[in-house]
């Protein structure tokens, strides 16, 4: 007899309706957009890598009660499990891990900013890859929210001679590139479980990532627990990471991967914002051209993909 493990893979459909995973996407970005000071003040009492596996694991421990309480904690099927790895290692472990190191060193407002150049690498992979269009007001978009980044993220704003600083800001570029591979990896996958199924299993192996990091590179740091830490701690863990990490994995799944990665610009924008008045971190003209700019571009690829789906054939 066949596995049934073994038959041809039967798609999963998205979780999501696009009007629901627009509302998701405003979510994320909203409670991403105000953790970047969060996670600048939580470095001051938790060492990077001692912070990345207890958020990780935090976010892990949520679902699992979450959806045991629930009645729908599964294992997911062995065909999706795969991915499952390596969404956990790269979207996920790697990116949050190098995040945390990258911020230490750099303002939270700059920081965001980097992280979120995910863009730049995701359009030519969604293209080459994935078949995605790039259209006239798709290209648009792209230009008018890279040209934001490119006013805000200035090279020359900051000392080349500090080694630390060059190694902040290359890890958050590196962060860039890891979540950028998750979404093209994630849109050519066809889905067997669901994101909820499949969430906390990503989590536990991104903890599990964390842990390994920091036994070997932190080992020696002690974590001050205070309020504050614990508060950090417990907001990274269940919304910043549990809720925010199923919810764009989610959207990945149902929007464009264009789309989901414009749109995820608004983190670093909500980022600056908030950093210049948690953190008084400077609030500049280039600042303000740079949000300008990024809210435009998703601004025009949400009219680009709306304008698409209004005069696709059946609608």
């Amino acid at each position: 007899m066949t596995d049934p493990a073994d038959a041809p893979p039967a798609a999963c459909p998205a979780p999501h309706s696009a009007a629901a995973a627009y509302g998701l996407l405003g979510v994320v970005v909203c409670f991403w957009g105000v953790n970047w000071p969060i996670m600048k003040i939580g470095l001051v009492w938790l060492p990077p890598f001692w912070f990345t596996f207890l958020r990780l694991g935090l976010g892990a421990a949520t679902l699992f009660i979450l959806l045991a309480l629930l009645g729908r904690l599964r294992v997911p099927p062995r065909h999706d499990w795969p991915m499952i790895a390596v969404v956990g290692t790269i979207q996920i472990g790697l990116f949050m891990t190098l995040v945390h190191w990258g911020l230490q060193f750099v303002p939270a407002g700059r920081a965001a900013l980097l992280a979120y150049t995910t863009p730049i690498w995701v359009v030519p992979g969604a293209i080459l890859f994935l078949g995605e269009r790039l259209t006239a007001l798709r290209a648009l978009g792209l230009l008018a929210g890279l040209a934001g980044l490119a006013v805000l993220f200035n090279p020359m704003s900051f000392d080349w001679s500090d080694v630390r600083v060059v190694i902040g800001n290359a890890m958050l570029l590196a962060s860039a590139l890891c979540w950028a591979t998750g979404i093209v990896v994630v849109k050519r996958h066809v889905w067997r479980c669901t994101p909820m199924d499949a969430v906390p299993w990503q989590l536990l192996i991104a903890a599990a990532i964390g842990l390994v990091i920091a036994l070997a590179a932190d080992s020696g740091a002690a974590i001050e627990w205070n309020a504050g830490s614990v508060l950090v701690l417990l907001y990274n863990g269940s919304l910043a990471t549990a809720l925010a990490v199923w919810a764009v994995i989610s959207i990945n799944r149902a929007l464009p991967a264009v789309t989901t990665s414009l749109a995820m610009l608004g983190v670093p924008a909500g980022g600056l914002l908030l950093s210049a008045l948690i953190l008084d971190e400077p609030v500049t003209v280039s600042l303000l051209l740079g949000l300008t700019l990024i809210a435009g571009g998703v601004a025009i690829v949400a009219w680009s993909d709306r304008r698409e789906t209004l005069t696709a054939p059946g609608a």
